[in-house]
């Protein structure tokens, strides 16, 4: 009795065939998967807007939209793009095979399908994804600030903080989509000849906000991963850090609290945990004999913008 009340793992099952639909299912179900049914590319895509599947189970030929062009929507939606598809398919062809994988399918298997294969391989995708998982959710829960983009530059995943501080460094609540052209480019010019493999490198964005991105490696076949800092830039910072004997650190803090930014839009501005923010905060009000912010806030525009 205990094991009916696991929730089932959901598998989203793709064909136009009918018998394929009834001797598939049956299977699954059979081995405590819950199934969800379409017979074309429009309706997988339909169905995943309202629920999540753990896996997909993808047939390659199919009229109108194939698999593969299938599998491109599924992945360009971020509620999916980390579901892993296994195509299913009569095509053997090296060329079929590549352009599964290319499209951003786990697997193939060629019909007909031996069920005893399809439960084996469901198994070790899921547990895998599974681990893919758990593993952003373990770096979203330490606050790294981390992004994961494809070699043409577009995202794969970032954790919330590296999202926030991407948005409150351009001033966007898409702020991804504006970086992504500047990583592609770095990246194109790190496979010219003689280009330094490791490195990083910066970009100078809104009300003087920086972003720095180090990089960290290859992470699979077409990922890359780097870790974000975020800086404004040092003129302002640089006066008052002379002017009131500040660290490097309380003087970019300073600077921020000086242009209305929240303890929050530092923290993600900076890279900073808001504790630290906070800390920081205590040795400015302390150097600058101030007891609050808006006092803090005054002195500092004084000294940037009278310099």
């Amino acid at each position: 009795m205990a094991d009916a009340a696991l929730p089932r793992d959901i598998v989203l099952l793709v064909d136009d065939s009918p018998e394929a639909l009834g001797f598939l299912t049956e299977a699954l179900e059979q081995s405590g998967f819950s199934v969800l049914i379409a017979t074309s590319g429009q309706a997988a895509l339909n169905i995943v807007e309202r629920i999540t599947p753990d896996l997909i189970l993808l047939d390659a030929v199919m009229p109108a939209m194939d698999g593969f062009a299938t599998c491109r929507r599924l992945k360009a939606n971020p509620a999916v793009s980390q579901v892993p598809v296994i195509f299913m398919t009569g095509l053997t062809e090296t060329e079929h095979v590549v352009n599964a994988l290319d499209c951003g399918g786990v697997d193939y298997l060629t019909k007909p399908i031996n069920i005893d294969e399809l439960r084996a391989r469901i198994r070790v995708h899921l547990a895998n994804a599974r681990s893919a998982q758990s593993a952003r959710v373990a770096l979203d829960a330490a606050g790294r600030h981390l992004l994961a983009v494809k070699g043409d530059g577009s995202i794969h995943w970032s954790t919330p903080q590296a999202t926030r501080l991407v948005n409150a460094a351009t001033g966007s609540d898409d702020g991804l989509e504006a970086v992504a052209h500047h990583i592609a480019s770095w990246l194109g010019a790190r496979e010219q000849p003689g280009a330094p493999r490791d490195g990083a490198f910066a970009l100078s964005l809104k009300d003087e906000a920086g972003l720095h991105f180090t990089f960290l490696g290859a992470i699979g076949a077409d990922e890359f991963l780097f870790r974000l800092t975020g800086s404004s830039q040092r003129a302002g910072a640089d006066v008052l850090r002379q002017h009131f004997s500040l660290t490097q650190r309380e003087s970019e803090v300073l600077e921020w609290i000086a242009k209305g930014k929240s303890n929050r839009d530092i923290g993600d501005i900076l890279g900073l945990s808001a504790r630290t923010v906070n800390k920081h905060l205590e040795q400015i009000y302390v150097k600058l004999g101030v007891e609050n912010r808006a006092s803090a806030a005054v002195k500092a525009a004084q000294v940037i913008y009278l310099a």
